[in-house]
């Protein structure tokens, strides 16, 4: 069980994520507090929020500014998710968080999915890409890996938040692929203090959650704690269950 002396070795492993569409400029500006407050690793914001989150996050701040690309299902055009990058990249990101192009994998092209991912890396950003591992079979999910790597990616992240929880399997079989070429980031479905420390148990390095603040609580207050948070859970679960957002508002949710 969790205790309140792990907060200064869980919190440096949290990406604080807002991907929220519906949210605004105080929700940004919020997020970007919230995470320097407990020393989170970093903010995933879309990228239409980055230029909010470097004002109140300045260079140089100790907690990165991450965007996401092509998010969440990478269904666009290279040229479109390169613009998106480079868009990011001259707002001040950190680090990128990008969908590959899922339809190339589906079809075999391993090519235009190294293209598209290598167009990004060579930009100089550390890159994550969402390999959405619940819906890959293993071939794809190998295939996707490899292809991954050799285009100059840095992490694997295990999903968009569109779908389950991520699992520790799945954060295990992440880490068996990457044979220590990539590190490993879950994301999806992060709600409660024992499901995170056992992520990072399997091999995660990051935990990309909207839960930080209720975790940080949780490890300061345990049974306290872990009550909001699953109460906070219920709640956005039975409001999602209507309006259909991604998983990682629960969780992160980059």
């Amino acid at each position: 069980m969790a205790r309140g002396r792990e907060l200064p070795e869980l919190a440096p492993l949290i990406d604080h994520a807002l991907l929220d569409p519906h949210r605004g400029r105080q929700a940004v500006i919020n997020c970007c507090d919230e995470a320097r407050h407990f020393g989170f690793a970093g903010v995933c914001l879309a990228s239409r929020w980055l230029d909010v989150a470097r004002e109140r996050l300045p260079m140089g701040d100790p907690v990165r500014l991450i965007s996401v690309v092509g998010f969440p299902f990478g269904a666009v055009p290279a040229a479109i998710k390169r613009a998106e990058a480079e868009a990011a990249a001259a707002a001040g990101a950190d680090e990128l968080d990008v969908v590959p192009d899922f339809g190339a994998l589906a079809d075999g092209d391993s090519t235009a999915v190294l293209d598209d991912l290598a167009a990004i890396t060579e930009l100089g950003l550390p890159v994550k890409v969402i390999v959405d591992i619940a819906r890959l079979d293993p071939q794809a999910l190998e295939l996707l890996v490899e292809v991954s790597i050799d285009a100059g990616v840095r992490w694997l992240k295990s999903g968009s938040g569109f779908g389950p929880p991520v699992t520790p399997a799945q954060v295990e079989r992440l880490r068996q692929l990457a044979r220590g070429r990539a590190a490993i980031k879950a994301s999806g479905g992060i709600n409660d203090l024992e499901q995170a420390m056992a992520l990072v148990q399997a091999g995660a390095t990051r935990l990309g959650t909207s839960r930080g603040v209720a975790l940080m609580q949780a490890l300061r207050r345990p049974a306290a704690g872990r009550g909001q948070a699953d109460g906070e859970r219920r709640r956005d679960e039975a409001t999602e269950a209507g309006l259909g957002l991604p998983d990682d508002r629960r969780d992160e949710r980059s």
